[in-house]
């Protein structure tokens, strides 16, 4: 009878921590991708489109140290609507809730998406726009707007594609004159702390021996 409780124990064990390691994944991965679901009461623009009214989610997709591809899903992520090319830029206060900062456009105009900050970080992601509608944005908004330095650019190239700000004033200058990119250390050091799968992993194989041993014992046992 202990034998048959000692199997029935692990039995549970390792089926506890079967169900539990897929659900510790997925909260790794929303943290470790910045996924933020956010909703606009009217059409905003993005590089390269416009969005309706609407639920979207946010993630990161790419993730280097100068720079990130931000993916646009619809609310339940069913559909990838787009992928525009963002710099880490810091900020001087952190805040615990999402902060999506707008360009300033004229009345009766969409707004634009100029940066998104993930709840916690001292840095977030300042949007790249092409080049002639950047320099549009800038005079609108009487400030530098990062912008492709030659077009059209594909989601291949995007990693790698020139970048500069365009000014109010139709002149280029150089991306650290708008935004102050962090180090790779600064960055590693703010990356969000989650729990590894490996240890659920390990704990599932080590059940997995005790049922055997167990077995085993039983059946010299009864022989």
């Amino acid at each position: 009878m202990r034998i048959i409780k000692t199997v029935a124990a692990v039995l549970t064990l390792a089926f506890f921590g079967a169900m539990v390691a897929p659900n510790v994944q997925a909260q790794d991965d929303n943290a470790y991708l910045k996924r933020t679901k956010v909703t606009f009461s009217q059409q905003v623009e993005i590089p390269g489109q416009f969005l309706p009214a609407g639920t979207y989610v946010m993630e990161l997709f790419n993730l280097n140290p100068n720079r990130n591809i931000v993916r646009f899903f619809n609310e339940d992520r069913s559909k990838l609507i787009a992928q525009v090319l963002a710099m880490p830029n810091l900020r001087l206060k952190t805040t615990g809730k999402t902060v999506i900062a707008f360009e300033e456009r004229p009345t009766n105009f969409p707004e634009a998406l100029k940066a998104w900050f993930y709840p916690g970080d001292n840095f977030g992601q300042q949007f790249v726009y092409p080049k002639m509608r950047a320099i549009e944005l800038a005079q609108e908004a009487k400030e530098p707007v990062l912008a492709y330095a030659t077009e059209p650019v594909t989601v291949e190239e995007m990693p790698t594609a020139p970048v500069v700000a365009e000014t109010p004033a139709r002149e280029e200058v150089q991306v650290t004159e708008v935004v102050e990119i962090p180090v790779l250390v600064a960055q590693a050091e703010e990356l969000p702390k989650t729990a590894s799968p490996i240890p659920m992993i390990a704990l599932i194989g080590m059940a997995s021996i005790g049922v055997a041993f167990a077995a085993k014992r039983f059946a010299a046992q009864r022989s």
